[in-house]
């Protein structure tokens, strides 16, 4: 792997500490993951399965990290590389729609949601709670705030990075 795709994508992950740390818990616990948005990010940047492996075991460690939910250390670790994989194969299936700002952030609510709710039906069977119930106050109390942060800062900072790496001469998969 190039030195530089690794500086800029422990970045992302570095950035997505600070945002998934800074972010208070909402209900029962349970912030809004907003590391999502920058695993996102460098999934749209550089699809390759080995970085998106690499990128997803970071994030789900540092959401592990900084997790406030009861038992959501094992359930970020377990939900982010599949998360990762979905959004990588629904990126590749769209990746040459023109609107590459509408893609990622339109990309980005999808993952967002499914990234919840796969958290979400994971942590409910491992607490032996009623899905039903609770797994609708979960969602919406923290999966739809999260859906929508995420894709705001996509939409905020895709353009910006695709502007410093025209700047940098920095060519990367798009």
């Amino acid at each position: 792997m190039n030195l530089r795709v690794l500086v800029l994508l422990s970045l992302f992950v570095g950035i997505g500490f600070v945002l998934h740390y800074v972010v208070p818990p909402v209900f029962l616990g349970m912030k809004p993951d907003m590391a999502l948005a920058m695993m996102f990010l460098g999934i749209i940047l550089f699809p390759k399965l080995n970085k998106v492996l690499l990128l997803s075991l970071l994030t789900g460690i540092v959401s592990a990290l900084t997790t406030s939910f009861p038992m959501g250390e094992i359930i970020n670790f377990i939900e982010k590389p599949i998360t990762a994989f979905i959004f990588l194969s629904l990126y590749l299936l769209v990746r040459n729609v023109s609107n590459k700002l509408v893609t990622a952030t339109c990309l980005t609510a999808i993952g967002t949601l499914i990234s919840g709710s796969i958290f979400l039906s994971l942590a409910l069977y491992m607490m032996h709670i009623d899905i039903g119930v609770g797994f609708i106050a979960m969602f919406t109390a923290n999966v739809l705030p999260a859906i929508i942060l995420n894709t705001i800062v996509v939409g905020i900072i895709y353009p910006v990075t695709l502007g410093v790496f025209k700047r940098m001469n920095f060519s990367f998969t798009v």
